[in-house]
């Protein structure tokens, strides 16, 4: 039978290169005067990344030149840390020089985007040094030089499941080590296609999830709303709102789970492979169906003696039903929306009660009901595949309408008739609302009471993840 560790085993490892800063690439002086460096480019910067040395504040040349060589000689001073990473430091300083030499304007990282291979080695506890124009997902929308060290979160037991049961070669579980201001955001991820490049390359051989910023937000909302409603969690659910390294292993699971799940299975279009422009709930069902999967294989890898298994099946149904509907702008926010479906489904089908200002689950019976939906979207799938876009895109709403009422104001919500049929598909998706499916009232007020909440996550990390009262 394979080893089984505890939920609590530290997933940190040992260092990985020689020298009295291996432990912490952080704590060599070398990092400081780097990220000094970075902060001083940044506000420079154009949305593209470019430099714009003629608008009005902007700095001498010569100044930002002197920024980028800083850069460049604490990353030859901090490479012989991290000799895993030595193609991609040595591209990284050409690209860094290219820019300056080039007169700053839209960088072009490509060479050194390649060189960076971190899924090629993953072994728990390896560090990396990264230095990307970039924006951040969730974060700062604009292309800005970001630098930031992690390191990788790869349990014996996690490598052991992604070879034998979720093949996932390119996905990295990643903790903060320190960061520029793009992370000092709600950005919890480190994905190749956020750099700026001069071409996208073919395919992406990477994506990183930072565990540790989503269990530590995960802990304190969670702990606010439960608060909040009343929500009396079984012992081991509340031990995973008290146990960072628990829940870090908890999300590096489901995230890796969930992350393969968006190319397995009948899929009748692949939203976030092809660029396609959809309406919003189409997203919401597949980021859903995306988690409802993790949600069924943790069931089964419970069965096996995995206790992690547990852990992935309170926090898909916590974290979904109580961060993300109440996360974010009301516009197009279709992970809100799959939080919004799970929660009315599981009350429609008595899981879960709000009673006497009290909210209940039925943890058994909720378990049973999310297998429940999660075959409802899989037959909407399956069965989509034999049909025309359009005619897919109203039996998702369907789908979604049967359990969240849409806004009064919908046109989406009169059926075909209301709608120009003449248009192309991609057209009709400028009727759909912005808040096609409003909060409900008791979401409505469940966001007021944990706006400041879900506000104090911005740029938390584990060493920060302290509960805030509601």
């Amino acid at each position: 039978m394979t080893e089984i560790l505890s939920p609590a085993v530290t997933t940190g490892g040992a260092p990985t290169a020689g020298g009295p800063f291996a432990g912490r690439v952080v704590e060599h002086p070398a990092w400081a005067v780097l990220k000094e460096a970075v902060e001083a480019v940044r506000p420079a910067q154009s949305k593209d990344g470019s430099i714009d040395f003629g608008a009005e504040g902007a700095p001498a040349r010569a100044e930002v030149e002197r920024h980028v060589e800083r850069i460049v000689s604490c990353v030859e001073e901090l490479a012989p840390l991290l000799p895993h990473n030595e193609a991609y430091h040595r591209a990284l300083v050409a690209d860094l020089r290219r820019w300056a030499e080039s007169g700053f304007g839209v960088p072009d990282f490509l060479d050194s985007l390649l060189a960076f291979q971190p899924a090629s080695r993953r072994a728990d506890g390896i560090q990396h040094l990264v230095v990307f124009p970039m924006y951040t997902q969730n974060g700062n929308p604009d292309r800005n030089l970001e630098a930031v060290v992690l390191r990788v979160v790869w349990p014996d037991w996690l490598a052991e499941l992604e070879r034998t049961r979720y093949d996932n070669p390119l996905f990295l579980g990643i903790t903060f080590e320190d960061f520029t201001s793009g992370y000092d955001t709600h950005s919890a991820v480190l994905f190749p296609e956020t750099v700026a490049v001069r071409e996208a390359p073919e395919r992406f051989s990477w994506g990183g999830i930072f565990c540790d910023r989503e269990a530590a937000r995960f802990r304190r909302v969670v702990d606010a709303a439960c608060e909040v409603t009343k929500l009396e969690l079984p012992e081991d659910a509340r031990g995973l709102l008290t146990d960072q390294k628990r829940a870090q292993q908890t999300f590096v699971l489901w995230d890796m789970v969930h992350d393969r799940t968006h190319s397995h299975g009948d899929l009748p279009f692949d939203p976030f492979m092809i660029k396609q422009r959809q309406p919003f709930w189409m997203y919401g069902l597949e980021e859903l169906r995306c988690d409802l999967t993790a949600f069924h294989e943790a069931v089964k890898l419970e069965a096996d003696g995995f206790g992690q298994g547990r852990d992935v099946q309170y926090a898909v149904l916590l974290e979904r039903l109580f961060r993300f509907p109440v996360t974010g702008e009301r516009s197009r926010n279709y992970d809100g929306l799959g939080g919004q479906l799970l929660f009315a489904y599981l009350h429609k089908h008595d899981a879960l009660r709000w009673t006497d200002n009290k909210l209940s689950i039925d943890w058994q019976r909720a378990r049973e009901v999310t297998v429940h939906l999660r075959e409802e979207i899989e037959t909407l799938y399956r069965e989509g595949i034999d049909r025309p876009k359009l005619v897919h895109w109203f039996k998702a709403y369907e789908l979604v309408s049967t359990y969240l009422a849409p806004h009064p104001g919908s046109t989406w919500a009169k059926g075909p008739d209301a709608l120009d049929l003449s248009l192309p598909p991609r057209k009709l998706v400028d009727e759909v609302l912005p808040d096609e499916f409003p909060l409900s009232m008791f979401y409505e007020a469940l966001a007021k009471k944990l706006r400041d909440v879900i506000a104090s996550t911005k740029g938390i990390t584990a060493e920060s993840a302290v509960p805030v009262a509601a």
